[in-house]
Order: structure tokens, then sequence, then C-alpha cells
């Protein structure tokens, strides 16, 4: 897909919404980075993928669940090839199958590309941000000094209830905050509680 008609859709994308999107302590940056936020809906990754400035919009590609995405569903394929996204297996007990996952990862970011996570793995009921999985220290720590920028979706669960075919009119928004690194002795649950944090202070501020 071409980048104009990409920026066409994303347009689409943010009148059909109404999101407002805000860059709170930071600006965008181009770089390779990590955008990893709340999880409350099936819009969360192209509502965050179209938020962004398209110089980083054209590089960044949503990591996805495999089970939900890879369907014979003409919604789900569209979108799938519009932000290119990279679709994974949500359970890996094997340590060697989290190894690949994050290896496949890493490819897929290449060296200038970004990726757009859901760190808390599935969907929740936007009340509260449950706790992260392990995926985003995997990446940072095979990374090192990969930036990670918290991002919080606020009602965005109310853009497309159960059984909705296309959004409704409500307030919501895409909010970016201040970017973060794995600390150099940094442990991955103390890592991932300050990530969640992140998230949480954006939600509050």
């Amino acid at each position: 897909m071409s980048p104009a008609v990409a920026a066409v859709i994303a347009g689409v994308i943010r009148q059909l919404t109404g999101a407002t999107v805000r860059w709170v302590g930071d600006r965008p940056d181009p770089g390779p980075r990590v955008y990893f936020g709340n999880h409350t809906s099936h819009l969360d990754a192209v509502l965050v993928w179209a938020a962004l400035p398209v110089e980083i919009r054209r590089h960044a590609r949503p990591v996805a669940a495999r089970d939900y995405w890879d369907r014979p569903h003409l919604a789900r394929r569209l979108l799938i090839h519009l932000a290119k996204a990279v679709l994974i297996e949500r359970d890996n007990a094997d340590m060697a199958a989290r190894e690949r996952q994050t290896e496949r990862m890493l490819a897929a970011m290449g060296e200038r590309g970004s990726l757009i996570l859901f760190p808390e793995g599935t969907r929740g009921t936007g009340a509260e941000i449950t706790p992260f999985k392990s995926g985003l220290y995997h990446l940072a720590r095979r990374r090192p000094g990969l930036e990670l920028v918290p991002v919080h979706l606020h009602d965005v669960h109310r853009l497309l209830p159960r059984g909705a075919v296309l959004p409704v009119p409500v307030s919501c928004a895409v909010t970016f905050g201040p970017r973060m690194t794995l600390g150099s002795d940094e442990g991955r649950d103390p890592f991932l509680a300050r990530a969640r944090e992140a998230v949480r202070l954006l939600a509050a501020g």
C-alpha cells in the first residue's frame, strides 16, 4: 500500500473515531521505538497506528494475536495489510518459543522500524490496567537502549461495543507519554511494574 493511500486511510480512521491525540512530556521521534499501551478494544492497534505522525507511521507495525487476527475475515485482513501487523502466538509456555517470538518481533523492527504492543496480552474492561506480560521486557533486554513509549487509550473500548460493526461516536483519546528504557541492572518484575505505572499515570493526568 502506498504512503499516500495509508495517509488517507489513517485520516479516515481518525475522523470516524473522533479521537484526540496528545504527546505529554515528549515529542514524536522517527527513531526505532516500541509504543506500548493498555488494551481495551480491537480498534486499539489501528487507532495508535493512525495517531502517529506519517513519518513514524510508515515504519510502525502493530503486534497482534494470531488466533484472533489471522482469520478469513475481510475487515481483519484489511487491517493486517494496512498496518503490516506482526502476528504472534499469545501462549508460549516454552522458553525457546518465547525467544523465537522475540527474535521475530526484533526482525520486524529492523534498524528503523517501531512496534505497537499491548503488554496485557488480552483486552480488559477499561476500568484498570492488568499486569503486563513479559514480552516488552524481553524486547528491551535483547536491544539495549531501545526507547519505549507508554500510550494510554481513553474510552476506546466504547467505540466498538461487543456486537457492533461500525464505531459509535464517543469522546476518546490517545495519549503518548515520556520515553523510557530498561535499566542496565533492572529486573523483569520491577521493570514491568514501572512500565505499567507509566501507562496508568497518563490516565490519571
